[in-house]
């Protein structure tokens, strides 16, 4: 690491050769290994990108020049070289550095980001803003190809193109997003790639015609019809030059030096500048190259193997749902599937390969995927749709007035429901419940564990609506699994035990812990009566009617925001109902957003473990037990 040492921040760059530089890029690379094989994270996006992150800081200053990393996932080699090289074993840790770009971390950050396709409408932003302000810097976007299949993206690029805007957008392609990429752009970026004609250049073929005698209209008339098909022949990147662009490109983003010439080059051009960069995902790490999907996001693994470390214990609740989903359209022909580019994140990657002709991958086009299930509803078909919970938030309208108000039978599949850990506040997927809870028409379930989810599956087929299933990321509970459905009555709660003090009304993740937490109140002679209450709508109305009035405390227990959320929805209720509540506490996410770290220390951090459950619940009501305890002080209080 002889050259790494000496990088202290961008400005250290300037002072190496190329030389120096092709060494600096193998120490990065090795650096990102040896530590993420620890930490875990996103590995082969930022083992492709160490040269082009080299050379945009060899040429730009970011702390005065604006670089937007799309996602964000590839900012690894960004954070080692921007001052952050020695906090880098404390990646996605709590306390540590975050996985994403955040301006709360550095100066070198310019917009926090952690969803795709927004990179080009920030740096446009930048670009706008400096020219009203009078500034002096570079607007600069960086985007994967997998980014470039989201409709945000190609706003952008129409609206910088017509505001001629002085933006340069980086093209990192790598024939990826997570999974293969999809779609008609991906096509045409292949094309780019592959077709030697591409080596031309436009301002070539535009110098020729100018070498036409000008003999008379006609002849200027056919001359110009021959540019334009010449243009669209031999011209690389023409979509980007109609949309008003200077294409560059493409070009070999692992050749520094090359990088380096055209990237002066970039700098120097006014106007919207686009280059198209060619990279290998998990460059350098053979295990990465073979497997980039798996190396796309992934947890401590051997260095030496690229065997990933794995803990034994039950099936994670995206393969009990994949296997379900697969078992239920073996009996129902209705059924098909869809995902957003995430095929091995939501499991469906198995259910494509048993029925291909049934399942689609939309790209990351969460608000395609809605829409496109809707009218695949209203023809007969079982849509059954499976995205993150934070990504389903990009289909808000979609679900709203594509789905709902047609009351069409879409099933949402929410996986990564909760908070997910290391992945930080943009990938917590807290906010489902509060924004589907209202939508007109919406049924919420959330299944405790894996049967539960199995089942509620299988009822969603007989519900002539939309219906959004959520559950948790990570393994599920370990329950017995049986290969006979059952359909949930629906709309109905279920009563796990039954006490004289408190009424615990939880759902989903958070019904074991309940129990949990009914035995340690048990200790402190409070009983409790515990409800899972598998559905967030609607609500089991007779229920809540015949049990909270005979409890003197009740306690909703949910991996949600409170504002909006499943609480929320009984207080109102109950409210309606003139029903006297003296004694009420919601338990959830407080107001605000949570940091990154495992998924057991937030839910510590927010007081939503078994043990501060209790204290919370004897600390709101003033319960004196057995064993009273001085209330601790948590990070976030809601």
């Amino acid at each position: 690491m002889e050259f790494l040492q000496q990088i202290n921040c961008p400005q250290d760059l300037k002072e190496l050769s190329l030389d120096d530089l092709t060494v600096l890029a193998e120490e990065v690379r090795n650096f990102l290994l040896q530590t993420v094989a620890h930490t875990g994270g996103h590995l082969a996006a930022n083992l492709g990108v160490v040269e082009l992150t080299l050379a945009l800081h060899y040429i730009f200053d970011t702390t005065k020049d604006r670089l937007v990393w799309d996602v964000g996932h590839q900012s690894y080699v960004h954070k080692i070289l921007t001052e952050r090289k020695n906090m880098f074993a404390s990646l996605r840790q709590e306390g540590g550095l975050s996985g994403f770009p955040k301006r709360e971390e550095s100066i070198h950050d310019a917009f926090n980001t952690g969803h795709s396709s927004t990179s080009i409408s920030a740096a446009l932003g930048f670009a706008l803003a400096r020219e009203k302000l009078g500034e002096d810097y570079k607007a600069i976007a960086v985007i994967g190809d997998g980014a470039m299949t989201g409709g945000e993206a190609y706003e952008a690029l129409n609206q910088a193109g017509h505001l001629k805007a002085d933006i340069l957008v980086v093209l990192n392609d790598n024939e990826m997003s997570i999974a293969e990429n999809v779609g008609a752009m991906s096509s045409y970026l292949s094309r780019l790639r592959s077709d030697p004609l591409y080596t031309k250049r436009k301002k070539d073929i535009e110098y020729l015609l100018h070498k036409v005698p000008a003999i008379g209209s006609s002849v200027a008339k056919a001359a110009e019809r021959i540019k334009d098909s010449l243009k669209y022949l031999l011209v690389p990147g023409i979509l980007f030059e109609e949309l008003g662009f200077t294409y560059l490109g493409p070009i070999d983003g692992h050749n520094l030096q090359n990088l380096i010439i055209v990237l002066k080059k970039a700098k120097e051009l006014k106007g919207p500048v686009l280059l198209h960069v060619l990279t290998k995902k998990g460059k350098g790490y053979e295990p990465a190259m073979q497997n980039p999907a798996v190396f796309h996001g992934v947890g401590s693994f051997d260095l030496s193997t690229g065997k990933i470390i794995t803990s034994p214990g039950p099936p994670t609740y995206t393969k009990v749902f994949a296997d379900t989903v697969i078992d239920l359209a073996a009996q129902d022909q209705r059924i098909v599937a869809i995902t957003a580019a995430m095929p091995e994140g939501t499991g469906l990657n198995k259910f494509a390969e048993k029925y291909p002709q049934r399942f689609i991958d939309v790209g990351i086009c969460e608000q395609n995927a809605v829409t496109m299930a809707a009218a695949m509803a209203i023809k007969g078909l079982r849509p059954i749709v499976a995205i993150y919970s934070t990504f389903l938030q990009r289909a808000y309208d979609q679900i709203s007035h594509d789905v709902c108000l047609q009351n069409v039978p879409v099933t949402l599949a929410i996986d990564r429901a909760g908070l997910v850990g290391e992945d930080g506040p943009t990938h917590h997927g807290v906010f489902d419940f509060s924004y589907l809870r209202h939508l007109p028409g919406m049924a919420i379930l959330a299944p405790a564990d894996e049967a539960e989810l199995r089942q509620m599956l299988y009822t969603t087929l007989f519900h002539d609506g939309p219906a959004a299933i959520r559950y948790p990321r990570g393994k599920a509970i370990g329950v017995p699994l049986t290969d006979a459905y059952q359909q949930i009555p629906w709309g109905k709660a279920e009563v796990l035990t039954k006490g004289v003090d408190i009424l615990i009304l939880a759902i989903g993740s958070m019904v074991y812990p309940a129990l949990k937490t009914r035995e340690i109140l048990l200790k402190e002679d409070l009983s409790c009566t515990v409800v899972n209450t598998r559905f967030v709508k609607p609500l089991d109305q007779a229920l809540l009617l015949e049990k909270v009035p005979q409890h003197k405390y009740i306690v909703t227990m949910e991996e949600n925001a409170i504002a909006g959320g499943f609480g929320s929805g009984i207080l109102e209720f109950l409210c309606q109902k003139r029903i006297e509540l003296n004694n009420f506490l919601m338990l959830g996410l407080p107001d605000q957003f949570v940091t990154h770290g495992s998924q057991n220390l937030l839910r510590e951090k927010v007081g939503l473990m078994p043990e501060i459950m209790a204290e919370r619940i004897m600390e709101h009501f003033s319960l004196q037990g057995k064993k009273s305890k001085k209330p601790r002080i948590f990070l976030f209080r809601g």
